[in-house]
């Protein structure tokens, strides 16, 4: 490896950092949650660590530890799993031309986006010096990285630690409740936020909680897409 690339790499880690700090923040605190509830079923923190590396979703991880709490069956994993990670699909959407540039990076680009780590790569942008794609792959990386390490400091400290954890689960809810804020205070268009909230309340009422995403993820899709003019503009006047 040649120095040039070194220091294209150090650059695009060091601007990287600062901006997945409220990530790692978040990740940390959910996961050391996540680490805790898996302990408390009875599984070696090891198993935080494989699950976090290879999954690497926080909502179907925390739904995991249900699932294997009640000896669920590998149809209904499955099926479960499709259902909540389905957006990841739509989220990758938005990224076809900007991984295809990325070379042999694009895979785990593709592998890694979660729903803070998608949030991270719309609303941010590398300095003018910094190489874009080394910039969003350590965003990635670094998110990854994080949740791994609160997943098994969680692990850890509940088979030495025994408490109660009703309520631990809330932590997931109030991230992206935190991310969801940060998102609309960064910005002065608010059009697809109204969406979004607007298609999940009518789902929710006609659907109900077990059955509202699908249909709150398609709803949202269509009316975006009805406004899409519109929001090239709001973005184009941004």
């Amino acid at each position: 490896m040649t120095e040039e690339k070194k220091h294209r790499i150090k650059k695009a880690a060091k601007a990287a950092f600062p901006v997945t700090i409220p990530v790692l923040f978040g990740y940390l605190s959910i996961g050391l949650a996540f680490g805790l509830l898996l302990s408390s079923i009875g599984y070696h923190f090891i198993w935080a660590f494989f699950m976090s590396l290879l999954i690497y979703s926080g909502s179907m991880q925390y739904f995991a530890v249900q699932l294997m709490s009640v000896g669920a069956g590998f149809f209904n994993v499955a099926l479960m799993t499709l259902f909540i990670n389905n957006r990841y699909a739509l989220y990758g959407l938005s990224f076809i031309e900007k991984f295809k540039k990325m070379g042999k990076l694009r895979w785990y680009m593709i592998y890694s986006l979660t729903d803070e780590t998608y949030a991270l790569l719309c609303s941010q942008k590398p300095p003018k010096d910094v190489d874009e794609n080394l910039y969003a792959f350590f965003i990635s990386i670094m998110d990854h990285s994080y949740w791994i390490i609160g997943s098994v400091l969680g692990a850890l400290i509940g088979s030495l630690i025994h408490f109660n954890t009703t309520g631990v689960d809330f932590a997931m809810t109030a991230l992206f409740t935190v991310i969801c804020v940060e998102q609309w205070e960064s910005t002065k268009y608010h059009s697809p936020a109204m969406v979004g909230t607007i298609c999940s309340i009518l789902a929710l009422i006609i659907f109900k909680s077990t059955n509202m995403m699908i249909p709150a993820i398609i709803g949202i899709i269509v009316t975006l897409l009805c406004m899409r003019k519109k929001l090239e503009g709001e973005e184009a006047l941004s």
